[in-house]
């Protein structure tokens, strides 16, 4: 089966050298933490998915969406072939230092995290990626 890579972005929010994660709910990355984000609704652009995935998901507002890196993402089943395929875009995003985040839509639970207890999560390989390049002043 070929599977059309669909178009995804998440955003990363950091304060004071926290990165706030969200639990995923749903695949691809069930029970797994990332940064809030999702796939791509008909027409948007990958800034405008960024901002909308991580409203829906943690209910702050965020805006200045930088693009911080891409990933051509690929799931394979235990035989080889692929099962999704995203084509993520990743931005760095600011928001109001008092905005609270609280867990919906995909996300099970959230919280804020340093590069240390990132390496200790389930993460994808990405996630930990850009929180390492942030934190090192990427």
């Amino acid at each position: 089966m070929t599977f059309t890579a669909k178009a995804a972005s998440s955003a990363i929010l950091e304060r004071d050298g926290r990165f706030l994660l969200v639990l995923r709910r749903n695949p691809p990355s069930a029970d797994m933490y990332a940064f809030p984000g999702g796939r791509a609704e008909p027409g948007e652009t990958p800034e405008q998915t960024a901002l909308r995935e991580f409203y829906e998901e943690t209910g702050i507002s965020v805006r200045n969406p930088r693009l911080f890196s891409t990933y051509d993402l690929k799931t394979h089943t235990a035989d080889g072939s692929v099962s999704s395929h995203f084509l993520l875009s990743v931005f760095r995003v600011d928001a109001d230092r008092d905005a609270v985040a609280q867990a919906a839509d995909d996300a099970a639970a959230l919280g804020w995290y340093t590069v240390e207890e990132i390496r200790r999560l389930p993460v994808p390989q990405s996630v930990l990626e850009c929180a390492e390049r942030t934190a090192n002043g990427e």
